[in-house]
């Protein structure tokens, strides 16, 4: 034992006694306001999400991206098994697909840009929060 921390003997716990901090417990953070990440002593960054007058981050585009291609080829891999399943030919069934992805990329991208027009990409904000919310701060 050391410090008071660990086995006083090792004998009969199967281990060599070496007693060791867990470097990957998280401790949770408070959800008082003016505390940051590191408790009431550490303030937030100005640039932290969350942050006064901050709200939320923006979106990555990439990420954003690459979900609109994930979901257009799941469609596409969906509508290939259901032709798959009523007897077309590979040819057809490949040209159907072509189609279907043309429509379907044009679809997303059209909904993408009318999601980055307005007031910002993402998801709308909490009713009472926000620029234009009058209350206590």
């Amino acid at each position: 034992m050391y410090n008071g921390i660990g086995l006083q003997t090792a004998r009969g716990s199967a281990t060599n006694g070496y007693a060791q901090s867990n470097t990957f417990f998280v401790k949770p953070r408070s959800t008082t306001s003016g505390e940051g990440p590191g408790g009431p002593h550490r303030p937030l960054r100005p640039d932290a999400a969350g942050a006064v007058g901050g709200g939320m981050r923006k979106p990555n585009k990439e990420i954003l991206e690459h979900d609109r291609k994930r979901q257009v080829e799941l469609k596409l891999l969906v509508l290939r098994d259901a032709l798959e399943e009523h007897g077309y030919t590979e040819d057809e069934i490949e040209e159907r697909v072509a189609e279907a992805r043309k429509t379907a990329e044009a679809e997303a991208a059209a909904a993408a840009e009318e999601a980055g027009s307005g007031r910002g990409a993402g998801r709308p904000p909490l009713p009472g929060r926000g620029y234009g919310s009058v209350g206590v701060f």
